[in-house]
């Protein structure tokens, strides 16, 4: 099971947009070439020093790596026209195994890192803090451990950060909170510990937020409720707890109604107790509500005169 991605439910939200511009980008026709740019050396022997921590590259889709070719024409590299600079690596499903290089950290123009679907281990380097202008860091379905880099909170114009799917350990670094282009974070089936941050409450342009299937325990913050542009929000499969009358419990957090543009709730599997908060009423656009896999009692969603509205509704 896969953790939901936004464009797959339908999500009429600015993330989707970006997540199809990207897509755009990554296959624009590369107007760079050897005979008119002499290269740029640092991105260069960036890129070489990558290439050289692959293991494996069962489809060779590094074979163009190579001083025949300038780097710009290398396959899974994008570079900017005016500059020469290495704006993208690429390289989805490629198979490679290996671990990233921390020169990738040298890559002083990069925007884009799509690493999803590889053999990827090792952690995260710390150097990727020093991409100032990265905008999408995607590694999911990998097998990264190690903990989640503190630096990455470093990249101010970050607006996804994928990483589910990995054994990455540790905590949710609460420096992330000053993220305030961050629009998807994805950390979920991984071993993450610890609590949710409550700097996460700063996260002023979240749409998407996956935690599920990690060992975080505690209460979710209160500060969730700020989160007004939230439209995903799954914690399912964690030990979380919730927040009742300021004491510890096993309740559905209250906090989250506070979240009016929800579309989806995740909060499957985690041994809920109680009734089912009446004043999730109040999000006339969430869709799609799973509480399945807990021990609900209480009032029953069957007296609600809202939940024709769901396209989903898993209890």
């Amino acid at each position: 099971m896969k953790i939901p991605n936004p464009t797959f439910w339908g999500f009429s939200s600015s993330s989707a947009n970006i997540l199809l511009l990207v897509f755009v980008v990554m296959n624009l026709p590369q107007n760079v070439s050897a005979g008119r740019f002499d290269g740029n050396e640092t991105d260069r022997i960036a890129l070489l020093e990558f290439k050289n921590q692959i293991s494996s590259d069962p489809k060779g889709v590094l074979n163009s790596w190579n001083h025949s070719h300038h780097h710009c024409q290398w396959q899974g590299i994008r570079c900017d026209a005016r500059h020469q600079m290495v704006i993208a690596l690429n390289l989805p499903g490629a198979s490679l195994s290996g671990s990233i290089s921390p020169r990738t950290g040298n890559h002083s123009f990069l925007k884009f890192i799509h690493l999803e679907e590889n053999q990827f281990h090792g952690g995260i380097p710390q150097e990727v803090g020093r991409l100032f202008r990265l905008r999408f860091l995607n590694l999911p379905n990998n097998t990264m451990n190690g903990e989640m880099p503190v630096n990455v909170s470093q990249c101010s114009k970050l607006r996804v950060i994928s990483l589910n799917w990995n054994k990455l350990e540790g905590k949710n670094p609460s420096e992330l909170g000053s993220l305030k282009k961050l629009e998807i974070l994805y950390v979920g089936a991984n071993n993450l510990t610890g609590k949710i941050p409550s700097t996460f409450g700063n996260l002023s342009s979240i749409n998407a937020l996956s935690f599920t299937f990690n060992n975080l325990k505690g209460n979710p913050p209160e500060e969730i409720s700020f989160l007004t542009s939230l439209i995903f929000l799954a914690m399912g499969s964690n030990k979380l707890t919730g927040i009742a009358r300021n004491h510890f419990s096993r309740k559905i957090p209250v906090s989250v109604t506070n979240c009016y543009n929800l579309e989806v709730i995740d909060l499957g599997n985690k041994k809920l107790e109680g009734g089912v908060p009446y004043d999730l009423r109040h999000l006339l656009n969430l869709r799609i509500l799973s509480l399945q896999r807990n021990l609900l009692g209480g009032n029953s969603t069957k007296d609600w005169d809202f939940s024709y509205t769901f396209d989903k509704l898993q209890i």
